[in-house]
């Protein structure tokens, strides 16, 4: 494996972050007050100026108007993206339009991506991806309430969803919802899309989350679908095959995850190391010259770096090899990267003091906002327990 950026895409990560540095971060004040929807024209204008300098969608195919990167590829664009709370949305790679761009890209007909995909990908439209439930084990998403039942050539969909990510605004819905209750647990669910215009789509509230309902994009929903009655042909591949496909969705999705959470480290690991080289402690010395934060500087650097090459030798192992055998590598990414990256976070912010709980830095926004990465996606617990299985069945 060679750890090297391909040659071709050098140049093209150097663009990124000088655009990331020289566009983004400076306009991340004033949107991060407005909220997403109160931000709207500077956001458009952002993605603007992405789109003219032939930027937009690197993690899409070229004839979507993408730059069509693959896999390892666009991870490494994505720890770029990541060192601004802004960089995936600008960029048009954003969760969870990417991952729902996927799934259409792979399963949906002619007459779904041309209605839904199509504006997606050009970033006109805005989508949200509905699977956890507050009365079901998110941990185990064979374990549904939500129904769709068939009546005629409609599905009739029924249930309570939660944690349904920038459903603030959005014009459609994937939702995960049991079709076949009576067939095997993973093969239960199917996926269906409902216009959140439909009749019985009723969006209940934005989720606090720690005091922060958000707006926009950067919004959690609780939804409840009452009778919401959409055409059979809003399926999305077979029906029973909603687990399988969410698989194939999360198993790329975590690569993203979790190389945006290294771009965040190095945006926090910059941010502290300039500010304990300049914090004086006394009329000579910095905090810099004290050793706990000697030693939590060279803790975290060996910690990003680790994370770097575990997420790319994960994402390798899927794009030569398939997710099946990748399945422990992508488990271990999750929970490991997620631990540095919020242990790298709280650091930061005691280094910085009362400083760092205010929202003069970035650091409360990503104390904040990032606490749920070992949470969503599955929790750490599970991932652990997971691979342990599978470790210690080699053994007996």
């Amino acid at each position: 494996m060679d750890f090297d950026p391909p040659e071709t895409v050098k140049p093209l990560l150097d663009k990124i972050e000088k655009f990331v540095a020289d566009v983004v971060m400076p306009a991340e004040g004033d949107i991060l007050e407005r909220g997403f929807a109160g931000a709207a024209p500077q956001l458009a204008a952002l993605r603007r100026r992405c789109k003219e300098a032939g930027l937009w969608a690197p993690q899409l195919p070229k004839d979507l108007g993408g730059l069509g990167l693959g896999l390892v590829e666009h991870g490494l664009v994505s720890e770029r993206l990541g060192r601004s709370p802004l960089g995936h949305y600008a960029f048009g790679a954003q969760a969870p339009d990417a991952g729902n761009m996927e799934i259409l890209h792979r399963y949906g007909t002619p007459e779904q991506q041309a209605t839904w995909l199509a504006p997606l990908a050009t970033g006109a439209i805005r989508s949200c991806f509905s699977m956890t439930e507050p009365e079901n084990p998110g941990s185990n998403p064979t374990i549904l309430s939500c129904r769709a039942v068939r009546d005629g050539e409609h599905y009739v969909v029924d249930g309570h969803k939660w944690f349904t990510t920038s459903a603030d605004g959005a014009a459609f819905a994937i939702v995960m919802a049991v079709t076949n209750p009576d067939a095997p647990p993973h093969a239960r669910a199917s996926m269906i899309i409902v216009p959140t215009d439909t009749p019985g789509f009723d969006r209940v509230r934005n989720i606090k989350i720690m005091g922060d309902e958000g707006s926009g994009w950067g919004s959690h929903a609780e939804i409840w679908y009452r009778g919401c009655r959409v055409p059979v042909t809003n399926r999305l591949g077979a029906e029973g095959a909603g687990f399988l496909i969410a698989q194939e969705r999360l198993g790329p999705g975590r690569i993203h995850h979790c190389m945006r959470w290294i771009g965040i480290c190095e945006r926090v690991f910059d941010t502290t190391c300039r500010h304990i080289t300049r914090r004086k402690i006394d009329d000579e010395k910095t905090l810099a010259t004290r050793q706990i934060a000697q030693a939590w500087i060279a803790e975290a650097r060996a910690e990003i770096e680790a994370s770097r090459l575990m997420v790319l030798h994960a994402a390798w192992t899927i794009e030569k090899k398939g997710f099946a055998v990748a399945r422990e590598q992508v488990s271990l990414i999750k929970f490991y990267v997620a631990d540095v990256m919020l242990r790298l976070v709280d650091r930061a912010i005691q280094l910085h003091g009362a400083l760092g709980i205010t929202s003069d830095t970035v650091l409360a926004h990503y104390y904040v906002h990032e606490r749920g990465a070992r949470i969503y996606d599955g929790p750490d617990e599970v991932h652990k327990m997971v691979v342990a299985k599978r470790i210690l069945a080699r053994y007996s």
